[in-house]
């Protein structure tokens, strides 16, 4: 039979790390070492990009969006795809539609609502930012094999599933 501690002093404290499992721990160092390699890559590219094209990520994001549905994306599509708030993506628009890169226009199926389209300028700039960025991830990447990349994928795809599996959707 298990003595009782004589008093507070004497009894274990359970602390988040107590709780920890090897499993556990191997779990926050992936997750950490995902993050840090995300975090290394996006600040480069988002450095680049502002060098280079004069343009923020979060801009180059939002163009790359609009680029895979050329009949344009309403706002709030736009924001669920990005993560972001409405705010956010209407001062993102507004300055890409002072540049003449998007267009706003209403929407067909809602007079009310509008969607945002990239221009034929817009489509042109996307086109060689999306090449010279894919050219910066070949070069970041270049220090993993082919078939590291490979096996990497299928893993992290395996986690996405297990991800979408876990977390109920809100």
């Amino acid at each position: 039979m298990d003595k009782e501690p004589a008093n507070a002093q004497d009894e274990p404290v359970l602390d988040l790390a107590s709780r920890l499992t090897q499993d556990h721990h191997q779990s926050l160092k992936l997750w950490l070492r995902m993050l840090s390699c995300t975090v290394k890559i996006e600040n480069e590219v988002r450095s680049r990009l502002r060098a280079t094209f004069g343009i923020t990520l979060p801009r180059f994001d939002l163009m790359a969006q609009l680029e895979r549905f050329p009949d344009g994306l309403r706002m709030g599509e736009l924001s669920r795809r990005m993560m972001v708030t409405g705010g956010n993506i209407t001062g993102i628009t507004d300055q890409l539609e002072q540049e003449k890169l998007v267009v706003r226009v209403v929407d067909p199926k809602d007079r009310r609502s509008y969607s945002v389209k990239l221009t034929p300028a817009g489509r042109r700039a996307f086109d060689e930012m999306a090449r010279v960025h894919e050219g910066w991830i070949a070069e970041l990447l270049q220090g993993v094999t082919p078939d590291e990349k490979s096996q990497l994928i299928a893993l992290l795809s395996h986690m996405k599933q297990q991800l979408n599996d876990t977390i109920v959707t809100r």
